[in-house]
């Protein structure tokens, strides 16, 4: 039965450019198009965050309404937006895409249809674009994820049949593909040499620091941040009399007591490093974690929440 299903729904598969596509917007690599669907609109992001709704929605208000609901995840970002063709149903178009992802190696992680979603309260936290809003009597949404050596993809697909709006989108079905690829941020901050660390500490008392990473959710360093380490320790052997706070800050993701014990963490862990790595004396080097509590710019952007990672050393008295 597999087989004569999966010989079906083959047919109305294309990996194409059509005509009308909006100039620019390209399908992604790894999940074709619904035969002649048409791209309406195309973003991609080298590197976001996005919360990806894995449960029902069960308050109205939004993602921020249903967080208990969602998976947050960082990488690159693709989203499209694809017109159905005509007399083309929201399962029709679900069951297919489902099929190419399930071909394709994708696990599914959830799937939800009609009221069975959550109604309005999921079409107002999946979407927030005309096509698709307040279209939530046939919605369909599945979220898959497909695990990789380089990194994991996960895919959101929502459908709503759209049943009032004018133009060409009238009765025809509404695509969401939202597509997130995990990896690691380019690193485009500067390592900070120990000369010009110690000319912020003598001007400004402190200096920011954003050669010193670690990955989503944990405490450890990654191996990258050796050479910013290494910088530190020739600051302070440098300056045998300095004495410094070590301060962990994050963007405003998160719980903020979470946020600030995990940075305490972050900071503990470059203490221990610099003691057992490079000699420095523990006396010299005080862990403190401040979590979200003192940003360089606003958390409403990616871009500001990168400036609110940081490490800080702050010089003590003597």
């Amino acid at each position: 039965m597999r087989s004569v299903i999966g010989l079906c729904l083959s047919v109305v598969w294309a990996l194409s450019v059509q005509a009308d596509d909006l100039p620019g917007s390209s399908d992604h690599p790894l999940i074709p198009r619904y035969e002649g669907a048409e791209i309406i609109s195309y973003a991609t992001q080298a590197f976001t965050d996005k919360a990806f709704l894995r449960a029902p929605a069960k308050v109205y208000g939004g993602l921020a309404k249903n967080a208990e609901a969602t998976l947050v995840l960082e990488g690159k970002l693709t989203q499209l937006t694809y017109r159905a063709p005509a007399e083309r149903a929201p399962l029709e178009v679900q069951r297919n895409y489902q099929q190419a992802l399930q071909d394709a190696g994708f696990e599914l992680l959830f799937a939800c249809e009609r009221e069975q979603c959550g109604g309005r309260n999921f079409n107002h936290a999946v979407t927030t674009t005309a096509p698709f809003r307040e279209y939530h009597q046939q919605q369909r949404y599945l979220f898959a994820k497909l695990a990789r050596p380089q990194g994991d993809v996960y895919a959101a697909l929502y459908v709503v049949l759209n049943q009032a709006g004018g133009g060409p989108n009238k009765g025809r079905s509404m695509v969401q593909l939202e597509v997130l690829e995990l990896q690691a941020m380019e690193q485009r901050m500067v390592v900070v040499e120990a000369p010009a660390m110690q000319a912020d500490i003598d001007a400004k008392g402190k200096v920011a620091l954003y050669g010193i990473f670690f990955d989503f959710d944990q405490a450890s360093m990654r191996a990258d941040s050796a050479a910013q380490l290494e910088e530190i320790a020739k600051l302070l052997k440098a300056s045998p009399a300095l004495k410094v706070l070590v301060v962990g800050h994050s963007d405003a993701k998160g719980a903020l007591d979470y946020n600030r014990e995990l940075s305490q963490r972050r900071a503990q862990s470059i203490v221990k490093a610099l003691a057992e790595q490079h000699g420095i004396a523990g006396e010299r080097l005080t862990a403190v974690g401040v979590g979200m509590a003192a940003p360089l710019a606003s958390n409403r952007s990616e871009e500001g929440r990168a400036l609110n990672r940081r490490v800080e050393l702050v010089e003590l008295p003597e």
